[in-house]
Formats: C-alpha cells, sequence, structure tokens
C-alpha cells in the first residue's frame, strides 16, 4: 500500500533526515558524499528550495530545506 503524498506550502521549512538501512554507511565508497552534496545542490537550483543548513553523517544525514515561494 503506497503512502499518502506529502503536503508541501510555500515558504515552508522542513527537516530532512535518512538513515541506512540497519544503520549501515551511506557515504562509506570514496566521493560519495561529494556527489551527494552535488546531487542536492542541483535538486535545490531545480525545484527554488533554500538549503539552510546540512550534515552527512557516515550513516545518515539531516536537512533543513524551505520550499519556495510562490
Amino acid at each position: 500500500m503506497p503512502r499518502k503524498a506529502r503536503i508541501e506550502y510555500p515558504g515552508a521549512v522542513y527537516h530532512v533526515l535518512n538513515r541506512g538501512n540497519y544503520r549501515t554507511d551511506l557515504f562509506s565508497v570514496e566521493k560519495a558524499g561529494e556527489s551527494f552534496e552535488e546531487t542536492l545542490f542541483q535538486a535545490c537550483s531545480r525545484f527554488g528550495w533554500r538549503l539552510f543548513a546540512y550534515v552527512l553523517m557516515s550513516n545518515h544525514y539531516h536537512l533543513v530545506l524551505g520550499t519556495a515561494h510562490k
């Protein structure tokens, strides 16, 4: 059963986090963190998000994102 779509509000601020399955490392492969950052910055530019803060840990990450004002 698919989850319900998340509601997105213009100008809202979200705390986003993700952890590896069974707390396994996400960024153990060389340059994985750099690739993630590059993709994150591209997504922010494409969708008009504001990235207030982020941290990449070995097995998880946190983002503080703001959606575009419409």
